[in-house]
């Protein structure tokens, strides 16, 4: 019954969201292919930002968090409320810029803006690397849903080949705007299954109510309903919940694909419908750290104790069949959706922004094949990755943002100050990544600054860096500068196209 039940809602879903995407697709360019023909108005586009909030990380990932820790989950509900408040602010001027300048990936923004093409190729590379990582998130939750419906028919390692092979699959079907359609299915489902979960949870575990698993859940692990969490001794504290809230919200609007998602959207003013709102459409995490503190309840253990899996082990064991399968098909959707729109921004950055400066005159119908011969590349590392490094996925994404964070303070200095330069930002990337990654420094930050997220200490240091050295060097181009805080078209670098 779960086969089938998974079966007919993906196959439903992929036939529908290929069909839709090729009927409004117009060109076969990489552009139409990547952001979509820049038609998405408010209900679509509403769908692709919302896949940011309904991914595998935000319900597997989250409810496993709760299963082992508890009260670290919440800083699901801190990030998204912040992110959409600065999204409401910085999306609409990403959008701006994107329709004025004619640009399709982030690193697009960096090479006009700062008049630096050398300067797209780097931010091209952390780009890429980020959503690498982040796709190495959607894979292992797909792993782990393959093994749950296959059960034992399939290994661990094919698990995660198969799931890559079908997010490529996915994704060279048809491109952005099947990805909307798909996230639209997804999100709906997701709701409609997290509510069925959650009103019959309480009875499945034997509590009177939802709220009496939180009583339960703490009778079992003293002081799992607060910060740090079940172990007393972790890092967790309230510093680290502020530190990490703040790391995310600064560093989501910094993703490439969300950059190449803003410039899809018809229009500014549906950018900021979607800000405004969508942080309501967050309260669903409550219910699934509620599933999650369930699972502790219901006494469950998920092989190898991976906290990944808790959700999916829970469910399989308490719930019948067909709510299995429900689970299967829709968990498929949470990690092919956004998974799929990883891939195509990764791809469509490697093609603009490494290749076509060696390869000017490359075509439109070539520089579309390399674009998804890319995407194919770079879902086999994310494979890999999943397979070598495996971990939570809260920790997985963390690195992620943490890393992508060192592109932030380019963005936002690019439509705050006229004088930021490309060495400032470079010079701002270089101690960063200094700051993040070498063990001299991690271990100074343990010392000075106990239970900070590292990666936003990075990012204060980065824009330090990037304010005084862009003091020293000479401003950009008027027409960079004109990109970031005027935007008048006649000002520009280069002129639009069609």
């Amino acid at each position: 019954m779960r086969h089938t039940v998974a079966a007919l809602l993906l196959l439903a879903t992929i036939v529908g969201a290929i069909g839709f995407g090729r009927a409004a697709m117009r060109s076969k360019t990489v552009a139409d292919w990547a952001v979509g023909g820049r038609r998405l108005g408010t209900l679509l586009f509403w769908f692709m930002n919302a896949g940011e909030i309904y991914t595998t990380f935000a319900v597997f990932g989250i409810a496993g968090y709760a299963w082992a820790l508890g009260a670290p989950a919440y800083l699901a509900f801190c990030s998204v409320s912040l992110s959409f408040a600065i999204g409401y602010l910085l999306m609409p001027k990403i959008w701006r810029a994107g329709r004025s300048a004619d640009l399709v990936t982030q690193a697009d923004f960096f090479a006009l803006r700062y008049d630096a093409p050398w300067l797209g190729v780097v931010t091209a590379a952390i780009g890429i690397a980020s959503l690498v990582i982040y796709v190495q998130i959607q894979l292992v939750s797909l792993g782990l849903i393959v093994s749950l419906t296959f059960g034992q028919t399939l290994s661990p390692t094919l698990s995660l080949v198969a799931a890559g092979a079908a997010m490529v699959a996915f994704v060279l079907a048809a491109g952005l705007r099947s990805a909307a359609f798909a996230a639209a299915v997804k999100d709906v489902m997701m709701i409609v299954l997290v509510l069925l979960l959650a009103s019959t949870v309480a009875h499945k575990v034997g509590a009177s109510s939802m709220l009496d698993i939180f009583g339960m859940a703490e009778a079992i692990r003293p002081g799992i309903g607060k910060l740090p969490g079940a172990d007393p001794g972790a890092p967790t504290t309230t510093v680290w919940l502020i530190t990490a809230a703040l790391n995310v919200a600064l560093g989501n609007w910094v993703f490439p694909h969300l950059f190449q998602i803003s410039y899809a959207a018809h229009s500014a003013t549906a950018i900021r419908r979607n800000a405004i709102w969508q942080p309501i459409y967050s309260l669903a995490y409550f219910f699934i750290i509620v599933l999650g503190l369930a699972a502790l309840v219901a006494g469950t253990m998920p092989a190898g104790n991976d906290m990944n899996a808790a959700l999916l082990q829970f469910v399989s064991t308490r719930y019948p069949d067909w709510v299995v399968g429900l689970l299967a098909g829709t968990g498929v959707l949470l990690a092919l959706v956004p998974g799929a729109v990883l891939l195509l921004t990764a791809g469509t950055i490697f093609t603009r922004n490494m290749v076509r400066p060696v390869c000017p005159a490359l075509s439109e119908a070539r520089a579309l094949a390399v674009s998804r011969a890319a995407l194919v590349a770079f879902a086999a590392l994310a494979v890999w990755l999943a397979l070598a490094h495996q971990g939570s996925l809260v920790a997985i994404l963390l690195k992620a943002y943490s890393a992508i964070g060192m592109l932030g303070p380019g963005v936002f200095l690019a439509f705050l100050w006229r004088r930021t330069t490309a060495s400032g930002v470079a010079a701002g990337i270089a101690v960063g990544f200094a700051a993040l990654l070498t063990p001299f420094a991690q271990l100074c930050w343990a010392a000075w600054f106990p239970g900070w997220e590292v990666g936003l200490i990075a990012m204060a240091l980065n824009a330090v860096t990037v304010l005084c050295v862009s003091a020293v060097t000479p401003q950009p181009a008027a027409g960079g500068v004109a990109l970031g805080l005027r935007l008048h078209t006649h000002q520009l670098i280069r002129p639009l196209t069609s």
